[in-house]
């Protein structure tokens, strides 16, 4: 036994979003629960863009929020503009945005912490996690402190081993000066986790009293849409971004100072993002290019500054400050903060199972950016499930997964643990094989009656989510109501619609391409009191009903193998199998058929001789 200051069922190291989401989720579902945090003032902190959601990061989310998860109700409350991303496309790919108040978002979350029951927090450093027999049984912190547990939540963010570079200048910190974090990597090591070295970046923030506004685009906020939370009834928009572009002659001076570029000179050894480059990336690799995009987002009501999006660099501070009063309207700019990149330690998440325990350590939960992804919107993700799954460990029920088919989260988690992640990672629609499934508009259908029978959805979020099924159902009963030519003529002579020979239902009127369920709403005098996400989702399931129904049947015939799980198989004992496929299927060790056919190296000849396996086994 350890002699402990206190016992807790479960602690959580870290409170950035994959440790909010965590730690509430503990809590809520009644486990005694300790967040550590190297700073108070860190909890929730947005320290790069003040955004929450973007693409595919808003079915992220919303898919948090359905399962009974806190960012979409934070997001909601500290908002300043909400739009909707790729509004021109299909609905596959519709995603929310929107931009916060970071000062709001943080104490927000602060104070729903403070006021969960069940939660305590402590502002200290985890130096160690403590292990017996394989299993966790406590942490230490670097004041010498021990705090027994039965599961542990690693949510460390980018703050082990962390260190900012600008030109020939580093600091061993975490985010905005922020404490890094010395000691758990050293402990991990020793437990024999495996550890990387990856990078990411931020721009400079600006005085935004300091632009020339009229020089940059408005870009307004989108009106009518309801925010990420279901909680939420109503969204307003309080600020306006702009949309800018970088000169020839910014480009010009950064290839002039190339060799000073820590990205370029050697100083910077971490993997960085590919799809958020720094600016002297892009300029070096797409040269063909006269100007690159830039928005201008505040970062809250309570300051000056605003956050300058595209323009991530490392560059020295000299070379900042000319390049970015090169970019037009920024002439005369006040740089507040430098840009800057900023190396962390991370871990190979492939050592994880598919509910995001380490494989080696029973007990030890990862989740968030120490799993070597990028994004509030991945962290916080990883966080619910993590506290979700550690809850389930300690009372012995089985782990809960969301398949690729459910959920981002699904898809998000099963490539982390099934491929090697050599770049941090960051989700994007086109990774998911069923997006038209896993859209913006139904993440609350999706999941908040799983959400509900774990425990985490209240009954406010219930009865709200019940409300909406009524009004669904209500909306489709109503489309169904027969209407002869002569009642639909005007509508569809304005919408320049051949005219039907006999009746059709207002249902089949919406499958045409120049109608929507608002043109019903206004030619036949409907759904009045309906809010306008349920229309659009019944808009949607009718407008792409066959593709709909086409991807539920392949999903359907994909679970036929997906689903068929894998026993504890030395792999390298099966003679049919390829040298690589031995190799890469024992190192990953994947618990269905389905996550064996993910992994690089192993090919569909390879998935056919685990079936004749599994079948001579008596398995399947």
């Amino acid at each position: 036994m350890i002699n402990a200051v206190a016992d807790y069922d479960a602690i959580v190291i870290g409170s950035g979003h994959a440790g909010s989401e965590a730690c509430l989720a503990l809590a809520r579902l009644n486990k005694r629960t300790l967040l550590t945090t190297l700073n108070l003032d860190s909890i929730a902190f947005l320290a790069c863009n003040p955004s929450i959601g973007g693409t595919a990061k808003g079915q992220l989310a919303g898919e948090v929020d359905a399962l009974g998860g806190e960012m979409g109700v934070n997001a909601d409350k500290s908002m300043l503009q909400l739009r909707m991303l790729n509004s021109g496309k299909g609905p596959a790919v519709h995603s929310l945005r929107a931009q916060v108040d970071k000062v709001i978002y943080h104490n927000e979350m602060k104070h729903t912490i403070e006021r969960t029951k069940n939660l305590d927090i402590l502002q200290c450093e985890v130096a160690e996690i403590l292990v017996e027999d394989s299993h966790v049984v406590g942490v230490k912190t670097s004041m010498g402190e021990i705090f027994s547990c039965r599961a542990v939540v690693v949510a460390t963010g980018v703050y082990l081993n962390s260190r900012i570079i600008i030109g020939d200048y580093t600091k061993y910190t975490g985010p905005n000066g922020y404490e890094a974090s010395t000691h758990l990597t050293k402990s991990l090591m020793d437990l024999g986790i495996e550890i990387r070295r990856f990078k990411t970046g931020t721009p400079a923030r600006v005085d935004g009293k300091s632009i020339d506004y009229s020089k940059f685009e408005v870009q307004p906020g989108d009106e009518l849409l309801n925010g990420f939370s279901a909680k939420t009834k109503k969204i307003k928009n309080k600020k306006v971004c702009f949309l800018g572009y970088t000169s020839t002659a910014m480009h010009d001076l950064i290839l002039n100072n190339i060799s000073r570029a820590p990205l370029y000179s050697g100083k910077i050894n971490g993997i960085g993002p590919r799809y958020c480059p720094s600016i002297e990336d892009k300029i070096m690799r797409f040269s063909d290019k006269e100007r690159h995009q830039l928005f201008l987002e505040p970062e809250s009501a309570f300051t000056d500054e605003v956050y300058v999006q595209g323009i991530s660099s490392s560059m020295p501070s000299d070379v900042q400050r000319a390049m970015y009063r090169l970019i037009p309207g920024f002439e005369n700019v006040k740089i507040m903060r430098f840009a800057y990149a900023i190396e962390y330690d991370c871990i190979n998440a492939t050592e994880l199972k598919n509910n995001l325990e380490s494989k080696k350590i029973n007990g030890l939960f990862f989740a968030g950016q120490i799993n070597g992804t990028s994004g509030y919107e991945e962290a916080a993700a990883q966080g619910i499930m993590a506290g979700i799954n550690a809850e389930r460990y300690i009372d012995n029920k089985s782990p809960f997964i969301l398949s690729r088919d459910q959920a981002y989260i699904g898809v998000l988690i099963d490539d982390l643990v099934t491929k090697d992640i050599v770049e941090p990672y960051r989700m994007m629609t086109s990774r998911a094989e069923y997006r038209l499934i896993l859209r913006q508009d139904n993440c609350d259908i999706r999941l908040t009656e799983i959400g509900r029978e774990i425990g985490l959805v209240d009954n406010k979020r219930y009865s709200i989510f019940k409300k909406k099924l009524k009004q669904i159902e209500y909306v489709k009963s109503e489309l169904n109501c027969m209407k002869n030519p002569s009642q639909l003529q005007k509508l569809f002579t304005d919408k320049n619609e051949s005219m039907p020979k006999s009746g059709l239902t207002l249902k089949d009127a919406i499958k045409r391409n120049n109608i929507t369920i608002f043109d019903i709403q206004k030619y036949f005098d409907l759904f009045k009191d309906i809010p306008n996400n349920v229309l659009e989702y019944v808009n949607t399931e009718i407008k792409y009903e066959g593709y709909i129904k086409n991807e539920l049947e392949l999903i359907e015939k994909q679970k036929r193998t997906e689903n068929i799980r894998l026993p504890d198989i030395d792999y390298s004992t099966i003679s049919g199998l390829r040298l690589e496929a031995r190799q890469k299927l024992n190192k990953f060790k994947p618990s269905t058929l389905g996550q064996a056919k993910r992994i690089d190296g192993v090919s569909p000849s390879d998935i056919n001789v685990l079936l004749v396996y599994l079948k001579l086994k008596g398995k399947i």
